[in-house]
């Protein structure tokens, strides 16, 4: 299994974090390194992340001196990576919404395509595939899936899965290189970043080297921190990111 070094953002995950799943999984498979961010947790977060330091060697973690969000806490992770000799590098919710073991999976895809940057998990509810999703939350989804594809100009099913692979190169780097408009849809916006930087450079189209890859399994989590309020600001991202997208 090719090298991959895996970004895990955490904030007050003192009571959620299944540490041991961790463990158990970087002793199984060496060839990953996961990579935790604190990002300014008031809880015990720091001490549950250094007991996994000690733990396994292939596991280390950085404390964010304040809280700055998942965007902020997934973009720093990722630059420290990229200086890593890991062919893969991507980042997971905490929560193992979805299971670690997809992470062979999506290697495994990427080492037969080699056209591929990146594979985003995408929770689609497939006869024979464990997609446990609370129904309103599912529609809603689906919702903001079609004002997202429409934002990007791409039929893009699920954006929001926080299980993503990218191949480690200097086009990562600079996609990650300045803070993200958006702390709640980051996630759409690595994409219009990605749209732009292959536009920019004269490379293949977004379409052929982003997929992706239907879970086997996912689980709705409880303890999301997105408020109802929060919707409106998702709003006001996905303008900003129109606004992106469109400038010369």
């Amino acid at each position: 299994m090719r090298s991959s070094a895996i970004v895990v953002p955490c904030y007050n995950e003192e009571k959620r974090l299944a540490g041991e799943h961790f463990v158990r999984f970087a002793t199984e498979n060496p060839g990953v390194f996961f990579f935790f961010v604190d990002d300014g947790s008031t809880d015990g977060t720091a001490l549950v992340l250094e007991s996994l330091t000690q733990a396994n060697a292939c596991i280390d973690f950085i404390r964010l001196p304040t809280n700055q969000g998942k965007a902020e806490a997934v973009r720093q992770g990722i630059l420290h990576m990229v200086e890593t000799d890991a062919t893969y590098i991507g980042y997971w919710d905490a929560d193992l919404a979805t299971p670690l073991a997809t992470i062979k999976q999506m290697v495994a895809l990427m080492d037969d395509r080699v056209q591929t940057f990146a594979v985003f998990g995408s929770r689609v509810r497939l006869l024979g595939r464990a997609i446990e999703r609370r129904t309103l939350r599912h529609y809603l989804g689906r919702i903001f899936a079609t004002f997202a594809s429409w934002v990007l100009g791409l039929a893009v099913y699920d954006t929001q899965c926080g299980a993503k692979l990218f191949r480690n190169s200097s086009h990562l780097k600079q996609l990650f290189a300045m803070p993200f408009l958006s702390k709640w849809i980051f996630d759409v916006e690595i994409i219009a970043r990605l749209k732009r930087q292959r536009q920019a450079l004269d490379l293949s189209p977004v379409e052929e080297c982003l997929c992706e890859y239907p879970l086997s399994a996912w689980s709705d989590i409880d303890g999301s921190k997105l408020k109802k309020g929060d919707f409106f600001r998702v709003a006001l991202d996905l303008y900003r990111i129109v606004r992106y997208l469109n400038r010369t």
